[in-house]
């Protein structure tokens, strides 16, 4: 089948199992697999994404593989939060770490986070780890500031997140509301070494299955490469890949999948969608599933920060936002035009899911309209 802007849409929703695709279910840690990396700055947004991909998981078994190791929450692409695979995460870093150290030195400098006081900043965090410890952020925090270290004005995050992309720290499981850190070389029992070339064809692999259609500029924004790096990776799996043009852009694919008989965009259905989901986050250029003129509603001022979002036959219609209450979860779902009767019933059933995933009932599902 000939892509078309028309079939774009579709054809991501079934290849990021949002759709289905005939394929054998996933678990979790087999999602984040066939992702590679899905971004995860909002924890409760990011286990959704994993959950939404999972029909047969709910929350508690998305975090039971997090806390059996099947998948692992880190600093990676971007610079910014994903989970990936554990194998997987010292490559990556090795990969991706240089370009966004060198990107950050000049915020470190204006910090005063210097090379002598993050090394010893990591010496304390080695200490009060080692040994299989787990400890949230605040206790971190705390004994760096036993010890002396300053991390206020954000000092601490950029602390932690320099020591991540050092291979030193990664996040382990919940406790409580608390999200904890733990070594990584201890947290993490067998890890894949790949060459600086193996590790470009191995992202571009995963990337163009799981993400495709899309082009070399989406693959290098989504991994945080240089344009070069990209096509370098795109070019060693090539042969395994299959190219469209669309509008004077080419878009790649794998050679044959389920995606590539998946359903036009007008009967792909209703999903409700994790903030930073891959469907949006997954490519620099989204206009075939976003509208221009939305686009910045998705991203109330332009703070960085995407909304979840609602899904309507492949296009972005609309955000929506949870409310945990004693007897349930209640959902607001602000849309950009009113949705028909079909419409909203998908709505409904989407929003059932998700508090099925919490294990909660719906107990209300409000309609408001963006102006």
């Amino acid at each position: 089948m000939t892509v078309t802007i028309q079939h774009i849409a579709g054809q991501r929703l079934v290849r990021q199992r949002i759709q289905g695709s005939g394929s054998a279910p996933l678990q979790p840690g087999e999602v984040v697999r066939l992702f590679g990396a899905m971004q995860a700055q909002d924890y409760m947004q990011a286990v959704w994404a994993v959950g939404l991909r999972t029909p047969s998981a709910g929350l508690p078994q998305v975090e039971q593989a997090i806390k059996g190791r099947q998948l692992l929450l880190t600093w990676t692409l971007r610079g910014t939060l994903h989970f990936v695979p554990p194998e997987n995460a010292k490559w990556m870093l090795q990969l991706c770490a240089p370009r966004i150290l060198r990107q950050a030195a000049s915020r470190l400098t204006q910090l005063g986070l210097d090379d002598k006081k993050l090394e010893r900043c990591r010496k304390i965090i080695y200490h009060a780890l080692k040994g299989g410890r787990q400890l949230p952020r605040p206790e971190l925090l705390k004994l760096l500031e036993e010890q002396g270290m300053d991390t206020t004005g954000q000092r601490g995050y950029h602390i932690l997140w320099h020591s991540a992309y050092n291979g030193l720290i990664c996040f382990g499981p919940r406790s409580g509301k608390q999200q904890t850190f733990v070594l990584l070389d201890e947290w993490v029992e067998h890890s894949r070494e790949l060459s600086f070339e193996e590790s470009l064809a191995e992202l571009a692999g995963t990337y163009f299955t799981a993400h495709g259609p899309a082009t070399v500029q989406d693959f290098a924004w989504w991994a945080g490469l240089t344009l070069t790096d990209a096509r370098a990776g795109l070019e060693a799996v090539r042969s395994r890949l299959q190219a469209e043009m669309v509008d004077g852009s080419e878009y790649w694919q794998p050679l044959s999948d389920p995606a590539s008989a998946a359903l036009p965009a007008a009967r792909a259905g209703v999903h409700l969608l994790a903030g930073f989901d891959e469907f949006i986050l997954g490519y620099k250029d989204r206009s075939a599933v976003l509208e221009p003129e939305t686009a910045p509603l998705i991203v109330p001022g332009n703070n960085g920060i995407f909304l979840p979002i609602v899904v309507v036959d492949g296009r972005v219609a609309g955000t929506w936002k949870r409310t945990i209450k004693t007897k349930g979860v209640e959902l607001q779902i602000s849309t950009f035009a009113p949705l028909d009767l079909l419409a909203q019933e998908g709505v409904r059933q989407a929003a059932e899911r998700y508090a099925a995933f919490l294990n909660l009932p719906l107990t209300r599902l409000e309609y408001l309209e963006v102006t």
